[in-house]
């Protein structure tokens, strides 16, 4: 038991804060059904950047989103404090009785020092406004590497409430609109629920990236093999551009869905393939979060850390790279993974077919 634990019963409002990307968002999904379950009377908020909502969006366990729009900055300075007084001012109403920090943003102490909240915790860091901002502080993973969902219900975990397996597992809701738009997509490739390969291969750090030339020679692998494809991407210019030059050199019949689809129907989308093929990416999270099997591509991140979450996975990455995960972006700051770019494709290909036998 902890000595300081709080007491559920006590909290009428909690506001959860994960300033991060797209990915990281999703993987503190857990923490507030956790938190709903342990206090069901209570309205748990959260805090995110705006463009990372569609993540949480529709959790049944959440009651209010609130978004920092990273865009603020570049308003100046008068138009910037505005947006950040009505933020204050509409998180001051909330009177929370509980924050949950879930990064080392210090905006988190900021906003413990003005919301002024019972209890409130967030992972160590080794400064005196920090520790005096916290009631409670977590201990993150130093040697041992440790999956980021159970680094996050640490949080909880300090202040006493301890997650049930059950409660672990990932949710991200597409909703009703979404799931009616991919259907509709589908229908008019004449695809159904679990007939097709869901292939989403580029990403917006580029040194998480597989080479165009081994991804268009896995599609030619996968419609010979019979599967019917999907290819997905976000609208970044940069990434339809790999995409394109990807299916050129191809020469396979796929269904183009790239840079088409927002979060929730990329959830969509992909809660209907028979599996998931990608790199280490927020898709491949969102793959995970609505139970597909997945194949993914690792290099320089670390699948302890991130892997697929409670899902039938395979992870492929190099074990001829002592320095991997070393998480620079690339080698030497380059861009490029060799310890990514040099995969084999017979290796993902084998995943694939692995997976796919999987009962």
């Amino acid at each position: 038991m902890v000595p300081d634990a709080i007491p559920p019963g006590s909290l009428r409002r909690v506001l959860v804060l994960k300033l991060r990307h797209h990915g990281d968002v999703l993987l503190s999904s857990p923490v507030f059904q956790v938190l709903r379950n342990r206090a069901p009377h209570a309205e748990i908020d959260a805090l995110v950047y705006e463009d990372t909502r569609d993540m949480l969006a529709g959790h049944p366990a959440i009651a209010a989103i609130h978004g920092i729009d990273r865009g603020w900055k570049r308003q100046g300075i008068v138009d910037q404090a505005r947006h950040e007084s009505r933020l204050l001012a509409t998180l001051r109403e909330r009177r929370y009785q509980l924050l949950v920090h879930l990064t080392g943003h210090w905006r988190g102490a900021w906003l413990a020092q003005a919301l002024r909240p019972r209890w409130c915790v967030a992972p160590e860091r080794d400064n005196p406004f920090w520790r005096w901002s916290f009631t409670h502080r977590y201990k993150l993973p130093a040697a041992t590497p440790r999956h980021t969902v159970e680094t996050n219900l640490d949080a909880l975990r300090r202040v006493g409430l301890y997650p049930e397996e059950s409660e672990k597992r990932l949710v991200m809701v597409p909703g009703a609109e979404a799931e009616a738009r991919v259907d509709s997509l589908l229908a008019r490739a004449g695809l159904g629920a679990r007939g097709f390969v869901h292939l989403h291969p580029t990403s917006r750090w580029l040194f998480k990236t597989w080479t165009e030339a081994q991804t268009a020679e896995l599609m030619r692998r996968l419609a010979h093999d019979g599967h019917a494809i999907v290819v997905t991407c976000a609208p970044d210019a940069r990434e339809k551009a790999i995409l394109a030059r990807t299916l050129e050199e191809a020469q396979v019949p796929v269904t183009d869905l790239s840079g088409q689809l927002t979060l929730r129907e990329l959830a969509a989308l992909t809660a209907r393939a028979r599996l998931f093929v990608g790199v280490d990416s927020a898709p491949m999270h969102i793959a995970a979060a609505m139970g597909t099997p997945v194949v993914a591509l690792f290099g320089p991140s670390g699948e302890r850390q991130w892997g697929p979450w409670r899902v039938t996975h395979r992870v492929v990455a190099s074990p001829e790279y002592p320095c991997r995960p070393c998480g620079n972006d690339g080698c030497g700051g380059g861009k490029v993974s060799e310890c990514l770019t040099r995969l084999p494709v017979d290796r993902v290909h084998a995943a694939v077919n692995d997976v796919l036998a999987a009962p």
